[in-house]
């Protein structure tokens, strides 16, 4: 009796909805990401750099060995033991430790971040059976992110860096060659007397300049070459790359989803590649999170409908309803965010907040959201363009 008389006092507050949605979370699977590219595109830096930002965990072939050996388990014994008797560790044994760590429970609950799987080594497994074996996981990757760079590029990185022997640590050529640091200095030293930055700013460059070790003489010849690092070895490793792997991989960036395969310039910096390829995934990511969790926490908890009442996240997330009808993917200012029906909506111009306020159901209904996919056909004239454009849009409902 005590409990109908305790529902009866609150007919309308749902006393399942915060079990419902942590168990929901629970239940929810992490994000993972599978980074691929060229040899030497900076897959591992990306992939280590995205690990630490979002508390992923980071799995790739050297990270998984020393892990085992460290921690000292079954495997860890096999690979001290080989590498004892001064063996290489077999490509059977690494894909082992690899699926292994995929499968362990801190990599269900954070997620992963793999680089350097699918390997060049068909040893064990074809290329082909590698990335099956991929699609087979059980905790998929949801993120495809594709380093692209020419051969040349690649070449020339690649023969330009130098090792640390002591500490292992990989440099590239504008960090340890004394010429091209001499004229980056010169270029940033214009840049600084163009903008006319403080002179207190300019101290403090010099100061970190001087102290930096790799400027000094016994630190750069310390520095050698690896063996895979030499130009024939580089141009070998691209040559294998592209006559063994390039097809299949594109075989299956072509079957995945636009919005979930992420391509980037690898002839950036590190820290821009990195920054870029967090943004990509932020604008992905409209169901889910990373960062529209944030705006939505707090444009839901503004002007509550009714006491304990939210307003709620809708499909098109912060994407811009108007902009998305008319062919474009723009993400929403907060400022310009709106209700309709207990759902948000965010805007991104005054003129489509006023658009959208007016009249909302043509930017709503079906077949919206759809991620727009535009075309354009060309060729000489009397070549049929026009038919073709007729048939493209009649087959996919779009405008010519």
């Amino acid at each position: 009796m005590a409990s109908q008389e305790e529902k009866q006092a609150q007919p309308f507050a749902g006393i399942f909805d915060e079990d419902e949605a942590e168990k929901s979370f629970l239940l929810s699977k992490p994000t993972c990401l599978l980074i691929l590219g060229k040899p030497g595109s900076g897959k591992k830096t990306l992939a280590r750099k995205l690990a630490q930002m979002w508390k992923f965990i980071f799995i790739e072939a050297s990270e998984v060995i020393q892990m085992n050996i460290r921690e000292k388990t079954e495997y860890g014994l096999k690979c001290q033991e080989l590498l004892f008797k001064g063996q290489s560790i077999s490509e059977e044994l690494v894909t082992e430790m690899i699926l292994k760590r995929i499968e362990s429970p801190e990599v269900a609950h954070f997620g992963y971040v793999l680089s350097g799987f699918p390997s060049l080594s068909e040893e064990y497994m074809t290329v082909c059976q590698q990335i099956e074996k991929i699609k087979s996981l059980k905790l998929k990757p949801d993120f495809l992110i594709n380093i692209k760079c020419s051969d040349y590029d690649l070449c020339q990185r690649m023969s330009g860096q130098r090792q640390h022997p002591d500490s292992g640590q990989v440099y590239q050529r504008n960090q340890w060659d004394p010429d091209v640091i001499g004229k980056h200095k010169k270029e940033k030293d214009q840049q600084e007397k163009e903008s006319e930055e403080d002179d207190e700013e300019q101290e403090k460059d010099e100061q970190q300049t001087a102290e930096d070790p790799l400027t000094t003489s016994e630190f750069l010849h310390q520095l050698v070459q690896r063996p895979e690092d030499i130009l024939e070895n580089a141009e070998e490793r691209i040559g294998t790359y592209k006559d063994i792997m390039l097809r299949p991989l594109e075989d299956w960036m072509a079957e995945q989803d636009c919005q979930y395969l992420i391509e980037l310039d690898g002839n950036q910096q590190p820290d821009d590649l990195f920054m870029v390829s967090k943004l990509e995934v932020f604008n992905a990511s409209l169901d889910g999170a990373l960062n529209n969790d944030q705006l939505f926490r707090v444009l839901s908890s503004y002007k509550l409908i009714a006491p304990r009442y939210r307003w709620r996240r809708s499909r098109w997330g912060q994407a811009c309803p108007v902009a998305l009808k008319e062919g474009d993917i723009v993400m929403g200012n907060p400022d310009l965010a709106v209700s309709f029906l207990g759902k948000m909506y965010v805007l991104s111009s005054p003129e489509a907040l006023k658009t959208f306020m007016l009249n909302p159901r043509p930017y709503l209904l079906p077949p919206m959201p759809l991620p727009p996919c535009k075309v354009l056909v060309f060729g000489p004239p009397f070549s049929g363009r026009t038919t073709i454009c007729n048939l493209i849009a009649d087959k996919y409902k779009g405008k010519v």
